[in-house]
């Protein structure tokens, strides 16, 4: 992290444990603002888990407890309201999930759970959400179609414009781009580029090549012998990819393992 980057969210000694299995041990990491952060590791390692730990989506598991800390601008996300802490940390997950609403009324639905009514704020949400999603374009002539009419990789930008609609902070991805085509994941890419500039995003992916195209830090995890998630490396991506501190990590990006 360079000087002028400042910390958004910081992780201290944050192990989550399902049961009495335990699935991330001691997970220290400072993410920075207005970067992009990917997570990679193999499958089962607790990237899913890790970055639902954001916006606490792991509460919804019953047998889900967690240890250590976890801070959104120095504000520990455990003592912070859940619903409050949502409305910061947005989340777009790997399928597309659009409600099956017009396209006004997907993008309006978080605002309008907010409270708002005001007509002429809503529709300027709505457009300015679209716009950032880089999907204005292709709909503004026809909001009251279904956002379940939309193609996969619209349904997807649909999705982000709705985290985007109640002004979060931070936007966690899972996967966005794992359902679509070649063509549709380039414009999801592109869109996290331009949406760094305004967001912290954390990106779940499996795809080497799009962590390195889109990300600006790399956090590494992998199992240990009982099967627990562990944070390896992390690092600036350029460095992660082409000298990383750690073995490990050489042998994923290489393609020996994972």
């Amino acid at each position: 992290m360079t000087a002028v980057e400042t910390t958004r969210l910081e992780v201290q000694d944050y192990s989550l444990y399902y049961g009495s299995f335990k699935a991330l041990d001691r997970v220290n990491v400072k993410i920075p603002s207005q970067q992009v952060t990917a997570i990679i590791g193999p499958s089962g390692c607790g990237k899913s888990t890790f970055l639902r730990t954001f916006n606490r989506m792991n509460d919804l598991i019953p047998s889900a407890r967690t240890e250590g800390k976890v801070w959104l601008d120095g504000v520990d996300i455990f003592n912070m309201d859940a619903v409050d802490l949502r409305r910061q940390v947005g989340m777009v997950f790997q399928r597309p999930n659009p409600f099956p609403k017009s396209i006004f009324d997907n993008v309006a639905y978080g605002p309008r759970m907010n409270g708002l009514r005001d007509k002429t704020k809503l529709g300027e949400i709505v457009e300015r959400s679209l716009r950032d999603a880089a999907l204005w374009d292709e709909v503004k002539d026809d909001l009251g179609k279904s956002g379940l009419a939309l193609s996969g990789g619209q349904q997807q930008r649909l999705c982000i414009a709705r985290a985007l609609a109640v002004a979060p902070e931070v936007i966690l991805m899972d996967e966005p781009a794992s359902a679509l085509d070649p063509i549709a994941t380039l414009r999801i890419e592109e869109l996290i580029r331009e949406l760094k500039k305004q967001y912290t995003i954390v990106i779940v992916t499996h795809n080497m090549q799009q962590a390195a195209r889109v990300s600006d830090y790399t956090a590494f995890f992998y199992t240990d012998e009982s099967r627990t998630g562990i944070l390896v490396e992390f690092g600036n991506t350029k460095k992660i990819f082409t000298n990383p501190e750690d073995k490990r990590t050489e042998d994923y990006i290489t393609g020996r393992f994972g």
